[in-house]
Order: structure tokens, then sequence, then C-alpha cells
């Protein structure tokens, strides 16, 4: 009988142990209070707005025509600062913190859907005065970006797309992919080393990611709510009526591409442009050793073109 308590005692031992790292991981990896991000991320061009209970984070600089800019899954608006210093000094450039991400935090209506977010997008665009205009969008935002050109062809300028989202979006559909309900422990234990990894494995050159990129992603996915609210709008994200709402846009269009990127590969760029079939115009540029995050590894570059193509200077050749 002695050796079964021995048994026992080493397994109060283990589970007691189990416990303690649990709480100490639970404890490392809590949410970051929304205000103390605020503190840290907000600047001078910063505001907040309600949108159909929606507090959402936005910066609004420059004047001149306007262009609004919608980023990537897991990022932020931060990521845009290039184009926004390349483009303020004659364009008013918007920018908003999509629900779920960065400081605008959860969406208290739980919807992450397309329909959802597109209705969110108008409704800001009608609030901030934004009447006919650019509108630019990579990754996520290209998805969004395409379907509120759809929608809206008599607001719409141009649109412009850096590595979209939307035919990826459409394979997942096609495959059945999802987000396993094991993904869930990511809302309460969330290792940095995932953003860098998340980052720098779908960069081209993984080099240019800075410890500063690492650090903004992260951050903000800490921001409290955000971990859960990034899950359910990857349980929803999805493009299975990509075909008819491509087919409908009728702005101008500069698709923008990097050759290197392994998640929305260069060949879709091909295939996109074919869709637009009722596009006034289409115009590609693809980047050479860029992979996904273009605008953490090429934001210069891809800056300069859209100037170039704002300003109505873009070679024809592109």
């Amino acid at each position: 009988m002695k050796w079964l308590k021995r048994i026992g005692y080493r397994m109060l031992a283990v589970l007691a142990f189990a416990a303690v790292a649990l709480a100490v991981a639970l404890w490392a990896y809590r949410d970051i209070p929304a205000a103390q991000l605020e503190a840290k991320y907000t600047s001078a061009a910063s505001r907040f707005i309600h949108i159909d209970g929606v507090r959402i984070h936005f910066r609004d600089e420059g004047t001149g025509p306007a262009v609004l800019l919608l980023h990537a899954n897991f990022s932020n608006l931060l990521g845009w600062d290039p184009w926004a210093e390349a483009l303020k000094d004659k364009y008013r450039v918007v920018r908003f913190d999509i629900p779920a991400f960065g400081l605008t935090g959860p969406d208290p209506s739980g919807d992450y859907s397309n329909e959802r977010t597109l209705a969110l997008t108008e409704k800001f665009a009608d609030a901030v005065g934004l009447r006919r205009f650019v509108i630019g969008g990579t990754s996520l935002g290209g998805g969004i970006a395409i379907r509120y050109a759809a929608k809206h062809p008599d607001r719409i300028e141009k649109l412009i797309l850096l590595n979209p989202g939307i035919l990826e979006g459409r394979a997942m559909a096609q495959a059945g992919t999802r987000v396993p309900d094991a993904a869930n422990i990511l809302k309460y234990i969330t290792p940095r080393a995932l953003a860098s990894y998340m980052l720098r494995s779908r960069a081209g050159d993984p080099s240019k990611i800075t410890e500063e990129h690492v650090d903004r992603w992260y951050e903000m996915w800490m921001r409290e709510g955000n971990r859960g609210a990034i899950l359910d709008r990857l349980r929803g994200y999805g493009s299975s009526d990509v075909v008819k709402v491509i087919g409908q846009v009728k702005a101008p269009v500069l698709l923008l591409w990097g050759e290197a990127n392994p998640q929305a590969p260069v060949e879709q760029a091909a295939e996109l442009r074919g869709m637009l079939k009722n596009a006034a115009d289409v115009r590609l540029i693809t980047y050479p050793g860029v992979g996904h995050p273009a605008l953490e590894e090429a934001g210069d570059i891809t800056a300069r073109d859209v100037r170039a193509y704002l300003d109505g200077t873009l070679p024809a050749a592109n």
C-alpha cells in the first residue's frame, strides 16, 4: 500500500505543478487593457467614432481627393504608415481598424461576416464624409474593398488591391477549411513567437520583418477581447461568391502583388485580372522577392507606385 501512496503523492505533485504552470501562463498571456494600448499607439491623427455599436479607431490625415485604406487579417491601420506618409501631402488618407483588430477591438454583435463588415465600412465612409473616393485594401481588406467597389460603383474613383485575399477566401470555402476547436487555447495562451512566425513565414524576405513589426502585431492581438474576436472572424472567413462580386467592379483597378507570396500566389493576379472583366482598366505590378506582408516588406516601394498611379504618372508599361 505504501507504493500506492507514493504514486498518489507523485500524481498530486504533478497536478499541482501543472496547475501552477497554467496559472503562470494565463497571467503571462493576459489581455492588455485597451487604455494602455491606446496610450501607446494613438497619435494626434487618431480618432474614435461609434458606428452601429462599434467604437472604431481611425486616422484621417491630409487634404485633397480621399483615399480609404483597409488593412489585412491579424493586422491594424498602422501597417499603412508608408502609404499615408507618401500620400497625405496631396490626398486625404483615411484608415480604420477593422473590428476584431487594432484599437477598435471586438464587435459587440459578435458578427464578423462579410455582410456585417461591409455594412460597417459603408456606415463609416458615410460618417466621415467620404462621397467619391479611392478605396484600397490588402489581404482581408482587399476583399472588403472589392465588395464595396462592386456595390457602390458611383462612389469609387479607383480600386487599389495589394495582395488581396478574396481568391484565397474562395479556396478556403471550397475546401471546407475551418479553424479547429483546439485553436480556442489561443484566447488564453498566445506566445509572441506566433506573431513572429506568421509574419516571417509569409514574407519573401523574412529579414525585412522587424521586431517592431512583430511587437505591434502581437500587442494589438493582446488587446482585451481581440483574441476571441479574431478566431470568430477566421471562422466566418470565406468568399464563395467571388466571381459575381468581382465581375461587378466597374472602376479602374491597380493590382499590386508580391511574386514570393506563399499565401496568395502571384498566379492569382492573372486570374483576378481576368475576372475583373467589367472594370474600366486593370493595371498590374508585381514585386520580385516580396511575400504576403508587402506593407512590412516593401511599404515604401508600393507607396511610390500608388502615388504615381493616383498622380497619373505611372509609366504606361505597367
